[in-house]
């Protein structure tokens, strides 16, 4: 049972407040104080449900958002997250979620509060893809504070629940597609780059290219790896920014995956030439002592240069873009930033497979995607459209009963 009783005001300059006392699921009696009425008998309708549920959490025992962050971080750490991944976390907790609702209590953290904090995250100049991310950081948090006790419901995985097709459908208009020639290097900008590139950088680009591997896959590639006789390469690890060697992004992610005879060839003269750790072949594509190289390098000194010299880097925009840049400091500026990065070519090799008509499964396979759901929601602008389809199906048609009924 729960009731709502004014409490008269305690001393001179006391106030009237309204008291909700009720049970909770355990058997103990508890109160909490309101202001107003309405909000007493709001607040004690919802925990009347939840204490039947067995999911109330009484505010006196319960702790903010903000400390079950730092729950969240310390338990990241205990199951060996890799840095990269505690990074991102850490700067979600305190750069977007402990501004805006660190102070509240789990228990009182409502769905409005959710919603609210992607709100306030886009006016205060956060991309949508951003609030959507730190939200699903927000999810997780509460899902390691129920693992401690701390909370007995996560409210953003109920709000997921419950989101209507409407939803969906306004957050579907501001997906950003990739674009060719933007997101995506063009067939010509491709051609470009493979006649461009020479020594160490020409097999990365080549590899990068005819397979779509990650960036920390690549860096994490091993000559063990590689069977050049069989023409495939397999991912079994990767190396994160700090050039860590760690697992691949997700389970999905360990996978062999095919060489075309250009790729394989290429890999033949470069294992010829590869640097070597302590007298041994080790990486694929190493630094000069045969060690992890870093991305930073990998973009500064090949991916800048490379993209000048083939023509791709736009010194007129950068140029826009920083008013009183002579040409010289402008070709300096792109040789340092390039057009295109390694996931620029990732994406670039997802689109080849795709126009040679590859299906959705098998370039979620090869790509080392969690699930087919990633692969359309990335790439599903890319695959045939309802007139190719037709035009295929009248090509079927033919060969099965050689004529068209009209």
């Amino acid at each position: 049972m729960a009731s709502v009783r004014k409490r008269a005001p305690q001393g001179p300059n006391g106030k009237t407040v309204w008291l909700v006392d009720y049970v909770d699921q355990a058997g103990k009696r508890r109160n909490k104080t309101f202001k107003m009425r309405k909000d007493a008998q709001a607040w004690r309708d919802r925990t009347v449900i939840e204490v039947a549920d067995g999911v109330h959490t009484p505010p006196a025992d319960s702790i903010t958002v903000a400390e079950a962050g730092e729950l969240w971080l310390a338990q990241g750490k205990t199951e060996g997250l890799e840095a990269s991944t505690l990074r991102q976390y850490r700067q979600h907790l305190h750069l977007h979620i402990n501004p805006f609702v660190g102070r509240v209590k789990l228990a009182e953290l409502l769905p409005a509060h959710v919603q609210r904090l992607r709100e306030q995250l886009i006016a205060n100049g956060r991309s949508r893809d951003m609030a959507k991310r730190v939200v699903v950081s927000l999810g997780a948090l509460l899902s390691s504070a129920m693992s401690y006790g701390k909370v007995a419901k996560n409210v953003v995985r109920d709000m997921a629940r419950v989101r209507t097709s409407r939803d969906r459908r306004l957050e579907g208009r501001h997906d950003k597609r990739l674009e060719v020639g933007v997101d995506i290097p063009t067939r010509e900008e491709i051609r470009s780059l493979l006649t461009a590139a020479q020594g160490r950088w020409r097999p990365l680009i080549v590899i990068a290219i005819f397979t779509g591997l990650r960036a920390s896959e690549l860096r994490g590639l091993t000559w063990n790896d590689v069977d050049l006789d069989g023409g495939t390469l397999t991912v079994r690890q990767r190396a994160d920014r700090w050039n860590t060697i760690g697992s691949p992004k997700s389970e999905a992610g360990k996978r062999t995956v095919p060489l075309a005879e250009f790729a394989a060839h290429t890999l033949r003269e470069w294992k010829l030439e590869c640097p070597r750790s302590d007298g041994h072949l080790r990486f694929v594509f190493p630094n000069g002592k045969g060690n992890v190289e870093s991305l930073l390098n990998i973009h500064r000194r090949g991916l800048g240069p490379l993209q000048h010299v083939a023509g791709i880097t736009d010194v007129a925009a950068i140029k826009e873009q920083q008013p009183g840049l002579s040409d010289a400091a402008a070709i300096r500026v792109a040789k340092r930033r390039p057009k295109y990065g390694l996931h620029a070519l990732r994406h670039a090799a997802a689109s080849l497979f795709i126009a040679e008509g590859w299906s959705p499964k098998r370039v979620q396979a090869v790509m080392g995607h969690s699930s087919i759901q990633v692969t359309l929601d990335v790439y599903s602008h890319l695959f045939p459209e309802p007139e190719e389809d037709r035009a295929a199906l009248k090509r079927l048609q033919m060969r099965l009963v050689g004529h068209d009924p009209h």
